[in-house]
């Protein structure tokens, strides 16, 4: 730990501060509880500045602020360029008796708001599950009919493309018959109709095929919620009452 000069005296007199470079974590917490400690003790000492001094010279708290570089300042003041940064409140023995909370960028601002969001969601959810069912099995029977709906689904769409795959494999084999795909000077052109009929085979096969993939995740996710929300359940149902 780094201290600059006369930072063993416990608090500067008001609008000085002293700076005190430490490490990080719990050493760290140690260290600068400590020092102020001892230099409270100190303070007895004749023709040194007290904590009583600086608490009757001013409003008698004692803050703790970090700069941009991470140095450590204490002080019964802060300065004005730090007026809006995040700061602990210590007591005549080190230690902390209040917070501030620094003011936040559009970043932070976004984040809070999003993460209060998500808390208010969550809440809501819970009260809704509380509210709706009795047990889990109620879940699990809802979630079950709701996946057997969708695997009907996903059946029935499958046997759709398939038939729609055979219609597409007989329009491709007379197509082979006409220009452009028969190259025989002899082969006409293709009908109208008959184009026309396999674009649109074509694009439905294409579009079930992937509405039937989006009903598969669809699927998925909606087994995940249920069971998500039958571990949320029993977490609610079987917190200790205080």
């Amino acid at each position: 730990m780094e201290l600059r000069r006369n930072s063993l005296r416990p608090y500067a007199p008001r609008g000085q501060w002293h700076t005190v470079k430490t490490g990080t974590g719990m050493g760290r917490s140690l260290t600068v509880a400590a020092l102020l400690i001892a230099c409270c003790a100190a303070a007895a000492a004749p023709g040194t500045a007290s904590a009583a001094d600086a608490s009757s010279s001013g409003s008698g708290k004692v803050y703790r602020w970090t700069d941009e570089k991470g140095v450590v300042h204490y002080g019964d003041s802060v300065p004005s360029e730090y007026s809006q940064s995040e700061r602990s409140v210590l007591n005549s023995q080190g230690v902390e008796v209040g917070h501030i909370e620094g003011s936040k960028n559009a970043q932070q601002l976004a984040e809070q708001s999003r993460a209060t969001t998500a808390a208010q969601q969550r809440a809501q959810h819970d009260q809704f599950l509380l509210a709706t069912y009795l047990s889990t099995k109620d879940i699990e029977q809802l979630r079950d009919e709701r996946v057997a709906l969708m695997e009907a689904q996903i059946k029935a769409a499958s046997v759709y493309i398939d038939t729609l795959t055979t219609r597409l494999t007989a329009l491709q084999d007379r197509a082979m018959r006409f220009k452009p795909y028969n190259a025989e000077a002899s082969a006409r052109r293709m009908p109208d109709d008959l184009a026309e009929e396999l674009v649109h085979t074509l694009n439905e096969s294409r579009t079930q095929h992937q509405a039937l993939e989006a009903k598969r995740n669809e699927e998925v996710e909606t087994r995940a919620q249920f069971d998500g929300d039958i571990q949320r359940y029993r977490e609610l149902t079987t917190r200790p009452h205080n």
